[in-house]
């Protein structure tokens, strides 16, 4: 595809479809790339909201660096150059969203704190979620052109780049593809600094399992296709929430990565030689640790 800018129609309709700015921004990059994704594109879904609705990174840079990671692994159709591509895409994603909001994060956007019942009731009546829906819509045509123009960048490294969210991706036994679509969480996505990439990509890898869990029960169908059946979203599952409560006893409830890492990473190679260099190696295996094999729910649950 050329990167000029798409004309997407449907983005609010299909945003309300699937429940989440982080599965619908995935959804669509994935759709322009050809290649969509739907249990991936599923499991990104807790990241909604700034990760579990703590208000950090907006969810549709999750979504969109989780479709940037994918198509930066079938283009290279290798890893270590892939995880180069993700991130410096991925940065161009970020610097494309923040042109149009001026913030990156979740709580700044909506003004609210969406783990506040009586917030989130006042936002919801008071019409101001309607803004997501007009942003998604707005933003979309433009994330599938910085994410292509981020692709055909030369990446800023001498060395095999290293991602601390691939790091925990392959630890959890995440396959190459998995380990380089989480690739642009690193530094707290793009190098920025935010909030944890490796948290991000250890709460996409479990709730992927339990995805992958549900649809072999037949309980997750199709909505972008319209299929009935009986839907089971994987916002709240325990999978994730697991995963933030292991997050949070190995930083001592630190979650912005230049406060757990003590630093901000200049370039991909600082953040390859900072991870080489056991950066990170407690967090890392504590979030690894939390990876789930099994979980049986009842078709009731």
């Amino acid at each position: 595809m050329n990167n000029s800018k798409p004309k997407l129609k449907g983005t609010k309709k299909l945003f309300i479809q699937l429940g989440t700015c982080s599965r619908t921004l995935c959804h669509i990059l994935n759709r322009e790339f050809g290649h969509p994704m739907e249990t991936e594109e599923l499991a990104a879904d807790p990241l909604a909201g700034g990760i579990m609705q703590r208000g950090h990174q907006c969810g549709m840079l999750w979504g969109a660096a989780l479709a940037v990671g994918a198509e930066s692994y079938r283009s290279c159709g290798a890893c270590s150059p892939a995880i180069g591509k993700a991130i410096t895409a991925t940065q161009s994603v970020m610097e494309s969203f923040s042109n149009r909001t001026k913030c990156i994060n979740c709580r700044d956007i909506t003004q609210t704190d969406m783990r506040s019942k009586w917030d989130t009731v006042k936002w919801f009546f008071s019409g101001r979620f309607i803004s997501c829906f007009t942003l998604a819509d707005k933003w979309a045509p433009e994330a599938v052109c910085s994410a292509v123009e981020g692709l055909t960048q030369p990446v800023d490294s001498t060395h095999s780049p290293v991602s601390c969210a691939t790091e925990v991706a392959r630890k959890m036994g995440a396959t190459e593809e998995e380990m380089v679509m989480v690739a642009g969480f690193a530094g707290g996505m793009g190098l920025s600094g935010n909030a944890c990439g490796a948290l991000g990509a250890a709460i996409w890898m479990n709730t992927l399992t339990w995805c992958r869990e549900q649809n072999n029960s037949n309980i997750i169908p199709d909505q972008a296709a319209g299929k009935k059946g009986k839907v089971k979203t994987p916002f709240f599952n325990p999978y994730a929430n697991s995963t933030v409560m292991a997050f949070y006893r190995a930083t001592d409830s630190k979650i912005l990565c230049h406060e757990i890492t003590g630093q901000r990473f200049k370039s991909i190679e600082d953040h390859t030689e900072y991870i080489k260099n056991d950066g990170c190696k407690n967090l890392i295996n504590a979030l690894a640790n939390s990876k789930v094999s099994s979980f049986k729910f009842s078709k009731s649950a």
